[in-house]
């Protein structure tokens, strides 16, 4: 299934649980209607005049009630994953943290951001919580958060929290953690009952009647344990196939079942399992890697761990639980080995610490292409690799990761320099320009900012053209954790670099576009829509602009330009097909028609971006700034795509 079916499938499982979740409120007023009936509404004369009223507005006070609980949770969560990750108590990573396990644990996730091509997320540790279990929040991958608990750690090795991060990442790029989000607002509403009649049962007087208040409240609390069948009923029906995809998904994108099945098998083998020791895991339960609750067969938010395994390794036997159990009876800490066996915090089994600690194998690395290369693109292949990376993804992002140097990193981890690296990426090669540039700057901030502007340039004028979006990728979570009108200034400053010469290079235009449109999701995340509804019929003279644009930047004159363009309308729009115009105002045109295109349904996205790679590759030849075009148009409309793209076979 790929992402574009995925993301159908989320718009079917937000029908599901909106249909559920008129139900369960149904039924809940139903019962309560009827409790008040039995309590009030008949005498020994029969019904008492005027009860129905009574019981219509109950009905509209228990819907009211529930509307506004659920809408209220929705709101306290519109900041994102981060807010989800610290209501549970979890710890920030912070990017620059010297601790070992931390550090590692966020190479991992940059890595793996990188090879996604989507920002990198807040990063956090449940660090009271020795259990194997993770999960990712958010509503886009600009607001995403990633928390793993400190028995990730302790007890998993890289190889195994690659495999539980890339899981999760299947969740951040698939839509899952959109619903997921949502899906919190809902649940909160229908269990709101049940804790008002705790309440009422729990704080009820001595008086005479307080007898008769215990039952009332007694009785609610039983009718909202309707809300909590429901419930847990709509977290089953829509998590576990889910988890299925994502277990897939990670096994695609590490091209190893060991890392992945390694953490399953842990769950099973070790008596922490995955159940988190916090009593606040009800709301979450639906979003977390392997079980937290501990719920029955019913209402399991998961699959059963043997067969999650056996997908993987159908020979697996159970028995290999009580192997790793004894194995790790006596974890022992060995230093900072980087062992195979050797957890993420430097802990191992006793009998393999008392022995020489296995080193893991060093993956291939991937060699990036040269700066001036020109590639032929597979418009099917490119279709597919849409938020579904593969290994060979993972290798170009590991390549990206650890060849852009230590001091850029730092600067790019840091609240105070990130804007300052993202600018220096935005500068011109010619040095007249870039002085005009700089000028800009200081007037806009001061001459420290310039400064520090022109020290980071000397080292990011060295990098290649892939390693500038996933610098900036990186420079991510320093900059959305900056105050809004920090932000809007800076978005503001960006876009005067950009257009400091009147004209815009498609490097700058690439590096700004991606920016901004992460930056705004981040503001805003909650009112983020990365899929739609709107028929690609219906949007044909912004299809038009896009592919014609790509088609003119991938070709050597107007003729071939045309022949591109017409190559990308067949595949994405044939039966309204425009004649070909070039568009001189290309950045203004790309500008208003990108917004548009983001309202398409999934399955004009796919045709979109089958189109676009047509046209842009029509002459058989894509150099790597126009492949940085192409991922830059795919992020705008909601489609991630990895720095390396699939070539011809």
């Amino acid at each position: 299934m790929n992402f574009f079916a995925q993301q159908e499938r989320a718009r079917a499982h937000t029908k599901r649980m909106l249909v559920l979740f008129v139900l369960a409120v149904a039924c809940i007023v139903g019962a309560l209607d009827f409790v008040l009936f039995l309590a009030f509404g008949s005498s020994g004369h029969g019904v008492h005049p005027g009860f129905g009223a009574v019981m219509f507005w109950n009905s509209v006070l228990v819907i009211g009630i529930i509307g506004a609980c659920s809408l209220y949770k929705i709101t306290t969560l519109r900041g994102g994953g981060g807010v989800v990750a610290r209501q549970l108590g979890a710890t920030f990573v912070e990017p620059n943290t010297t601790d070992f396990a931390h550090k590692r644990l966020r190479n991992v996730v940059e890595e793996i951001a990188i090879a996604s091509g989507v920002p990198v997320p807040e990063v956090y540790v449940l660090e009271g919580e020795p259990a194997i279990n993770a999960f990712a929040a958010g509503y886009t991958p600009a607001d995403a958060a990633v928390t793993v608990t400190q028995g990730c750690l302790d007890k998993l090795n890289r190889e195994e929290l690659q495999g539980v991060i890339a899981h999760e990442f299947s969740h951040v790029l698939n839509g899952d953690m959109r619903l997921n989000i949502r899906l919190m607002g809902v649940l909160f509403g229908i269990l709101v009952i049940g804790i008002i009649g705790r309440k009422i049962a729990a704080n009820s007087g001595r008086s005479r009647d307080s007898g008769y208040a215990v039952l009332i409240g007694i009785a609610i609390l039983a009718i909202g344990y309707i809300g909590v069948f429901f419930g847990r009923l709509i977290k089953a029906g829509i998590s576990r196939q889910r988890e299925y995809l994502a277990d897939a998904s990670a096994v695609q994108f590490t091209r190893q079942t060991n890392g992945i099945s390694g953490a399953l098998k842990k769950i099973g083998g070790l008596a922490d399992g995955s159940k988190l020791a916090s009593g606040e895991t009800e709301e979450v339960a639906h979003m977390l890697f392997g079980d937290g609750v501990g719920y029955s067969a019913l209402f399991a938010t998961h699959p059963p761990l043997v067969k999650r395994i056996q997908a993987m390794e159908p020979q697996f036997d159970p028995a290999e639980f009580d192997a790793i159990a004894a194995a790790w009876a006596n974890p022992v800490p060995v230093g900072d080995a980087d062992g195979a066996q050797v957890s993420i915090s430097g802990f191992a089994p006793a009998a393999i610490a008392a022995a020489t600690v296995p080193v893991a194998p060093t993956p291939t690395a991937a060699v990036l292409p040269q700066a001036d290369a020109q590639i032929a693109l597979d418009a099917q292949n490119v279709v597919k690799q849409v938020a579904h990376p593969g290994n060979d993804d993972y290798q170009a992002a590991g390549a990206i990761h650890t060849t852009i140097s230590d001091k850029l990193r730092a600067l790019a981890y840091m609240g105070t320099r990130c804007q300052q690296v993202v600018y220096a990426l935005a500068l011109d090669t010619d040095a007249a320009m870039r002085g005009k540039q700089l000028a800009l700057l200081e007037k806009r901030f001061d001459a420290n900012v310039r400064k520090g502007v022109e020290e980071i340039a000397a080292e990011t004028d060295g990098l290649h053209p892939m390693q500038r979006l996933p610098l900036a990728q990186m420079a991510f979570p320093a900059l959305r954790r900056q105050p809004r009108p920090q932000l809007q200034t800076f978005l503001v400053g960006l876009n005067e670099l950009v257009q400091a010469d009147g004209e815009v290079r498609l490097e700058e235009y690439c590096l700004a576009k991606l920016i901004s449109v992460q930056v705004m999701d981040a503001l805003d995340p909650s009112k983020a829509r990365p899929t739609g509804s709107t028929k690609l019929s219906a949007c044909a003279a912004e299809v038009g602009d896009a592919i014609a644009i790509v088609a003119q930047y991938g070709a050597d004159n107007e003729a071939d330009a045309e022949r591109a363009y017409l190559v990308g309308m067949n595949e994405a729009l044939p039966d309204d097909i425009a004649p070909y115009a070039q568009r001189e105002e290309w950045m203004a045109a790309l500008d208003r028609a990108l917004p548009i295109l983001d309202t398409l349904a999934p399955a004009g996205k796919e045709l979109l971006v089958r189109g676009l790679t047509q046209a842009i590759g029509a002459d058989g030849r894509v150099s790597v700034t126009e492949a940085e075009l192409l991922r830059t148009i795919c992020a705008a409309l909601h489609c991630p795509l990895p720095p390396q793209l699939d070539q011809v076979s």
